[in-house]
């Protein structure tokens, strides 16, 4: 009798607690779940800035251009080329700095001769 009511008082201790192992389990999955809904929103805003930063790059070179010093000669051989001015910038100083015109080429994803045509036009500018 002594082995029954033990494990009678063991049964019941053990149904009690899993009354409360159960709350943690749903607290786990509203956790997760939340993350997930976090995640899935992070996702989706930086999604959208790309998608911004893609439509910007994307847009018409002369958007973009400031006003340039020089004469409108120069300005006109940079802007019929289609190239940005971000990307003209970025020729200039590379060069500036003593890259080569094949490192050049590689960092700015430009054609050699486009590179050579920047900095032909550009070289009076620095």
């Amino acid at each position: 009798m002594d082995l029954s009511l033990i494990l009678i008082i063991v049964g019941i201790l053990i149904f009690i607690a899993s009354f409360f192992v159960g709350n943690q389990s749903k607290q786990l999955e509203h956790d997760v779940e939340e993350l997930s809904l976090n995640f899935y929103q992070e996702t989706q805003h930086l999604k959208r800035r790309l998608k911004a930063v893609e439509e910007e790059l994307l847009m018409e070179p002369q958007a973009f251009a400031k006003p340039q010093k020089g004469s409108p000669k120069q300005n006109a051989k940079v802007s019929i080329n289609g190239i940005h001015q971000i990307l003209i910038s970025q020729v200039l100083t590379l060069h500036k700095q003593g890259y080569t015109f094949e490192e050049i080429s590689k960092r700015s994803s430009l054609s050699l001769e486009q590179v050579q045509a920047i900095i032909a036009a550009g070289g009076n500018r620095l």
